[in-house]
């Protein structure tokens, strides 16, 4: 009975993402789904990126929360447009979740929209919102062999991104270890070694994006 079910959310879940593909496929939107543990730095990774290609890119961001809009208040202080969705102690956005706040956002002047998903490795994963692409982000705050106890993400993702570089001197990580970890899950795994403190690594990231936004608009 429990398999049933699961089977039934995930494929309502499914056929709502379909929707929304087509819908940004439509409007050559790139959307990208970022999924990470708590405190990893999605929002800080976000801040400078939309701070940096403001000037390139318009950009919007879906806010996924279990309780307040601290992070959207963030994003929007770089003057991209982010909407709140506070799950109320779920542990992840959903496609439908996707759909009901889309409304806020004028798909024909986005070039690229960010979901920032609920701080978890395991529950967002297995809920595609829509996305072109999931993005994984681990920091070096956090054991190097995430890839290795949480692979369902990183068998999906189409970036590895692991930040916080600049504490490498003050932790116990080996970068080589992790993305070797990733890149035996994924072999196509794009990683990148940012700071959004120091911005060590952002232009490869940046380099990517602009890749991705441009496959998006052909």
């Amino acid at each position: 009975m429990d398999i049933s079910i699961e089977r039934s959310i995930l494929e309502a879940n499914d056929s709502v993402a379909e929707e929304l593909k087509k819908l940004f496929a439509e409007h050559k939107v790139l959307v990208l789904n970022l999924i990470s543990s708590p405190g990893s730095g999605k929002t800080s990774l976000l801040e400078k990126t939309l701070s940096d290609l403001r000037e390139e890119f318009k950009m919007g961001v879906i806010e996924g929360d279990c309780q307040t809009d601290n992070d959207a208040k963030r994003v929007a202080a770089t003057g991209a447009k982010a909407v709140q969705i506070n799950t109320d102690g779920g542990c992840h956005l959903d496609s439908k979740m996707v759909r009901d706040v889309i409304k806020n956002f004028d798909l024909s002047e986005l070039d690229i929209l960010f979901i920032e998903n609920v701080g978890n490795l395991v529950c967002p994963v297995e809920f595609d919102c829509g996305e072109d692409a999931k993005i994984a982000l681990l920091s070096a705050a956090e054991g190097d062999d995430k890839p290795e106890k949480y692979p369902r993400l990183f068998q999906l993702a189409h970036a590895m991104i692991i930040n916080k570089v600049d504490l490498l001197d003050y932790v116990d990580f080996d970068v080589a270890k992790a993305a070797k970890f990733g890149k035996a899950l994924n072999k196509d795994i794009e990683v990148f070694e940012v700071s959004c403190r120091t911005k060590q690594g952002l232009d490869s990231w940046y380099a990517w994006l602009r890749k991705q936004v441009a496959l998006k608009q052909q």
